[in-house]
């Protein structure tokens, strides 16, 4: 029974370790890094790697409607937030090709 024991907590550890290296992975392969989450006046998305001028940023709001885009972006992007609702907003990183690259979510308070 003890053997049991020890046999159960160790492939309860393994599985929790492995999921939380996948999660760190995958934080560490974003393209864009966007402060201050939460944000109340402006929010300022900055690429830290992977960088291409024809490369469309959307932003949506809870509700899925398109609420923001800009095409051709830069490295540094700051976006006022004075027409947004509080809430919260997901962003899509497209490519030329109208591909995803990649996807997130910040929060809006007012």
């Amino acid at each position: 029974m003890i053997r049991f024991i020890y046999i159960s907590t160790f492939i309860i550890g393994l599985t929790f370790t492995s999921f939380a290296q996948t999660k760190q992975t995958e934080q560490q392969q974003k393209i864009l890094k966007l402060y201050p989450i939460p944000a109340s006046t402006t929010i300022t998305f900055d690429f830290v790697r992977s960088y291409d001028r024809l490369f469309s940023l959307q932003v949506y709001n809870f509700m899925g409607k398109k609420v923001y885009e800009v095409r051709n972006v830069s490295a540094r992007m700051v976006l006022p937030l004075n027409d947004f609702f509080r809430g919260l907003y997901y962003y899509h990183l497209v490519d030329k090709n109208k591909r995803l690259i990649e996807t997130g979510r910040f929060q809006v308070v007012k």
